[in-house]
């Protein structure tokens, strides 16, 4: 991680892109992007998102503020638990189904959905769980061509 101040610093300082890239076990790899808002330390570093084009089905909630939560510190989620305490890792949650790329890394041999629900996944609303081998999270000014 390169910390949320400093992603906050980066991008308080003109408009960009968040690109996330997906690998699953079998190899393949997909994209999302998103135009976005990071707020700061002051806001929990809300995120607002507004999807822009991809090859995977939407997990996040867009035109919505997301705050960051941690164990010690949940943020406002629609369920009663506190999703990184339960899912392991901090993140933007907003229903703890929904994604999680800061989890534990759970190989696919892990059965069940209490282990499934610990590890790196990216879930759409009504799609199946993507269990994953690798994420990046990256972020690029909108006067770049887009990387696709």
């Amino acid at each position: 991680w390169l910390g949320l101040n400093k992603i906050y610093s980066i991008a308080s300082q003109g408009n960009y892109i968040l690109r996330i890239e997906l690998q699953d076990w079998r190899g393949n790899r997909r994209h999302i992007e998103y135009a976005f808002s990071l707020g700061g330390p002051s806001t929990s570093y809300s995120l607002q998102l507004s999807r822009m084009s991809g090859s995977i089905p939407n997990a996040l909630p867009e035109h919505t503020e997301l705050l960051f939560s941690t164990a010690d510190r949940a943020g406002d989620t629609t369920s009663d638990s506190n999703c990184p305490e339960n899912h392991l890792g901090g993140w933007w949650h907003s229903e703890c189904e929904e994604t999680n790329l800061n989890g534990k890394y759970v190989t696919p041999r892990s059965r069940g959905r209490l282990h499934r629900g610990k590890g790196l996944y990216w879930k759409p609303k009504k799609g199946r769980y993507y269990l994953l081998k690798s994420t990046k999270i990256m972020i690029h000014p909108t006067d770049l061509k887009s990387l696709d």
